[in-house]
């Protein structure tokens, strides 16, 4: 009996180094996504703690970006970036899994998280440096939009099923033990990353470094590109006003409209579908309509959307917030992939570690403010009024774009490679993603 032929796996869904590296942040983004909603929890419902509280946890989490982004790319550019993501990994998982031991002893305090945020902080500044300087040394030039659709579509089918996931864990194990969940993904991670084969080429170290020197180099490369500097803008606003809305939204739905941990899960859900639908469209529409314009026409069409989020009420009022947080979704996600791409084309290869560290330094420093601004703002004003506020700030976001050269060229010469689909662009089983990269 002769054997069927067994097809052929296409583009990156046939490279073996890729498909590790792709597992790791599958499994890493849904421990991410259990989090996000978990760690609010054990605040709101395990320790008591207010809007305030809540919003200086969420900046701890990103204070790493403004005190080590910038040398931690200068420190990536001098290294192979594998072992720092391994190590990255390993310490997130470490740290993460001191919160359900604490608890389990009676000793989890406030305190704690605040430490273990920020502490994760660090080492994710490190992990998310290197990942985006690693992913152009690991395949061509060609596969970028590829790549990072796969890996956002990924991330948007963990928004989808994480938060369902984390409400399941929280209300049948608690809050701290839904958070092991996370320890145990980030430490499948770096196993997985640590089975990549591909040799990484040790980068050429300068004769004399000087870590001051080597920063400049990375900020005077975004701030002095138009296009890179309206993308460092635009997506600063976006993760502002990201970080407003993250302060208050947990108590909005917990607390002001009464809905269970369960549900709140499957709101998330609905709504994280659309980093999903903005995963697949991204690479038909980058190659319809280019790649510059691909960076701005998703927030154009999904951040509008958002403004529905503040009308969500009980009962039937709940479509608003799916609807809205859908659209959100979807901006995001696409974005995501089409600006990410760009800058990755765009960089010298021995520059990318500086260029996406000033990037997440501009883009995430501005987080811990946000999140403060955000827990300000819920406790003097409420939580509704907060919301209206973050999702009004968003609507700056397709401004900054369209001011910028890409509203009016279709492709850049050295993206032109990028536009054209290259091998099967099916997304695998979200920076959210929560944020914007």
């Amino acid at each position: 009996m002769s054997d069927l032929p067994r097809r052929r796996r296409t583009g990156l869904s046939g490279h073996r180094d890729f498909r590790s590296l792709w597992i790791a942040d599958t499994v890493s983004q849904f421990g991410v996504q259990v989090s996000v909603l978990a760690m609010p929890l054990v605040a709101v419902l395990y320790l008591g703690s207010g809007p305030q509280a809540v919003g200086l946890l969420i900046a701890m989490e990103f204070l790493g970006s403004l005190l080590i982004g910038l040398p931690a790319g200068v420190w990536c550019d001098r290294g192979r970036r594998r072992p720092i993501m391994v190590c990255a990994d390993l310490v997130r998982a470490s740290l993460l899994a001191s919160v359900p031991i604490a608890a389990w002893c009676g000793a989890l305090t406030i305190w704690q998280l605040y430490a273990v945020a920020l502490a994760q902080g660090f080492a994710t500044v490190f992990f998310d440096v290197a990942y985006q300087s690693y992913l152009p040394t690991l395949i061509g030039p060609g596969q970028l939009v590829e790549g990072n659709t796969k890996l956002q579509a990924s991330a948007s089918v963990a928004q989808m099923a994480g938060p369902s996931l984390a409400g399941v864990l929280v209300q049948l194990l608690t809050a701290p033990a839904a958070i092991m969940a996370n320890a145990v993904s980030f430490g499948l991670s770096g196993l997985f990353i640590a089975n990549i084969r591909q040799a990484e080429p040790a980068p050429p170290r300068p004769e004399q470094p000087r870590l001051l020197r080597e920063v400049g180099e990375g900020v005077r490369l975004v701030l002095r590109d138009p296009i890179l500097g309206a993308i460092a803008g635009a997506t600063a606003v976006v993760n502002l006003f990201m970080a407003v809305f993250a302060a208050v939204i947990t108590e909005f739905l917990a607390r002001d409209l009464g809905l269970s941990a369960g549900l709140i899960g499957v709101l998330m859900t609905a709504g994280s579908a659309g980093g999903l639908a903005g995963a697949f469209a991204a690479p038909g529409l980058i190659r319809r309509v280019g790649h510059a314009r691909g960076v701005w026409l998703p927030l154009v069409v999904g951040v509008p959307l958002g403004l529905l989020v503040p009308l969500t009420r009980d009962g039937t009022g709940l479509i608003a917030f799916v609807v809205g947080w859908f659209g959100c979704s979807f901006a995001i996600v696409g974005y995501n992939i089409a600006q990410v791409s760009l800058r990755q084309t765009l960089c010298p290869p021995g520059a990318l570690g500086r260029m996406t560290a000033t990037m997440r330094f501009l883009t995430w420093g501005v987080m811990p403010l946000g999140a403060l601004l955000g827990g300000a703002l819920g406790a003097g004003l409420g939580t509704r009024p907060t919301l209206w506020t973050a999702q009004l700030g968003e609507l700056l976001v397709p401004l900054i774009l369209l001011a910028s050269p890409l509203r009016r060229i279709r492709d850049l010469p050295a993206a032109e490679q990028e536009s054209a689909p290259s091998g099967d662009l099916a997304p695998a089983v979200n920076s959210v993603a929560r944020h914007a990269g």
